[in-house]
């Protein structure tokens, strides 16, 4: 195997390849970081990666603290509590080291250590960004461990609001990570269902980029070819977990997809963030679960891009039939579930979440115009397994 490893700004500054951990030290010390906070979930912090990059930040004379109370769909309490250890231990930056939830989480203390409203006041909508008091953002370093979410390179947070049971993007440009530091190394330990979720949460980043309907043709170039990255890999990543160039492609992939996906989102995405913000399902794998539905709900508006898309993939058939068709394929070989029903999802929850559904902001990026009505025969669609398309 070819080393995979490069040097990129596009649009964070990030440093990929395996064994690139090992530059956590000069990368945070580039952002004049003197006393940094690691935020981890727990079940990382219990494993030697994360006491190894504590010992060498140490060791080069960065003293880091580790902060781990971070859910797997955080909620304010985690940020706020993490905003509380950085000011008692006068950090002057974050190291957000994970998954997607302790990424968003990392990105939210860093965004809240300088501010005096709540974070609810920066939630994506209208112009709130422009309430945060920029100069008080942290500098922030990601560290991605899984190859799904690509919050490592994203602009926002998403925080579960326990109020009302529903998922916020709190959103600043300035909280996207200043480098990154992406060693597909630290995703060989990931078990296959694990893999095939946050997989999939890749895959339906590229996809929805691809299909929201603004005009955005980088966005559109770079979610091709992730799209194709995670067909030729992820397969071989969920049957062999310690294969480095699969997992390398499919990390690659994964921050291809939350680069694009700054172009919009889609049905699948609010779908999903209700889910997971009731029922506590995995997002990723929520979001796997959505899918063939919504494209199959979308066809007359993408069956052009699903066309160009097979074409592209190399598929036999390049229609919008043999894309579904390859994804229903690849749902099968990774063990996702058929429905929402497998998920815990009942019929009657449709109402309430498809309230939230149509309230969510990545609703305005489907390429068919969606009402309250529309996401309840989705739920529907989705809880029965009815996909109204021939494959």
């Amino acid at each position: 195997m070819k080393a995979l490893r490069g040097n990129w700004n596009y649009p964070t500054l990030i440093r990929f390849g395996a064994g690139r951990i090992a530059e956590l030290p000069d990368a945070c010390k580039s952002l004049n970081m003197t006393r940094a906070l690691l935020v981890t979930d727990p079940g990382l912090a219990k494993l030697p990666m994360i006491e190894k990059a504590v010992a060498a930040c140490v060791a080069a004379g960065l003293p880091c603290t580790v902060y781990s109370d971070v859910q797997a769909n955080p909620i304010e309490a985690n940020v706020n509590n993490g905003v509380r250890v950085f000011r008692e231990g006068r950090h002057d930056g974050v190291i957000a080291f994970g998954g997607g939830s302790a990424l968003d989480t990392g990105k939210a203390i860093a965004l809240m250590v300088g501010q005096t409203r709540p974070i609810w006041d920066f939630e994506d909508r209208e112009d709130w960004y422009t309430r945060v008091n920029v100069a008080g953002i942290a500098p922030i370093v990601g560290v991605p461990t899984t190859a799904g979410t690509g919050s490592e390179v994203g602009r926002a947070s998403v925080i579960t609001d326990t109020r009302d049971h529903t998922k916020k993007i709190i959103f600043h440009p300035k909280m996207q990570p200043s480098v990154v530091i992406a060693d597909p190394e630290l995703t060989l330990g990931l078990p296959s269902h694990v893999t095939a979720a946050v997989g999939m949460d890749a895959l339906s980043h590229n996809l929805e980029a691809y299909c929201a309907p603004s005009y955005h043709p980088m966005a559109d170039g770079i979610a091709l070819e992730g799209t194709r990255l995670i067909k030729e890999w992820l397969p071989l990543a969920y049957q062999d977990g310690k294969n480095l160039e699969a997992r390398s492609h499919m990390m690659i992939a994964s921050t291809m997809g939350a680069t694009a996906f700054q172009k919009g989102l889609g049905a699948m995405h609010s779908l999903s963030h209700p889910c997971s913000a009731n029922l506590n399902t995995h997002h990723g794998l929520t979001n796997a679960v959505v899918m063939p539905y919504v494209l199959a709900w979308n066809r007359q508006h993408i069956e052009d891009k699903m066309q160009r898309l097979g074409a592209y993939l190399g598929l036999r058939e390049a229609s919008f039939d043999g894309v579904l068709r390859w994804i229903m394929d690849l749902r099968k070989v990774i063990g996702v579930p058929a429905t929402l029903a497998d998920l815990g999802m009942r019929p009657e929850q449709i109402e309430n979440f498809s309230v939230q559904a149509f309230n969510d902001p990545s609703t305005g990026g489907n390429p068919r115009p969606m009402n309250q009505q529309d996401f309840i025969t989705l739920y529907r669609n989705c809880l029965e397994g009815r996909i109204e398309q021939h494959i």
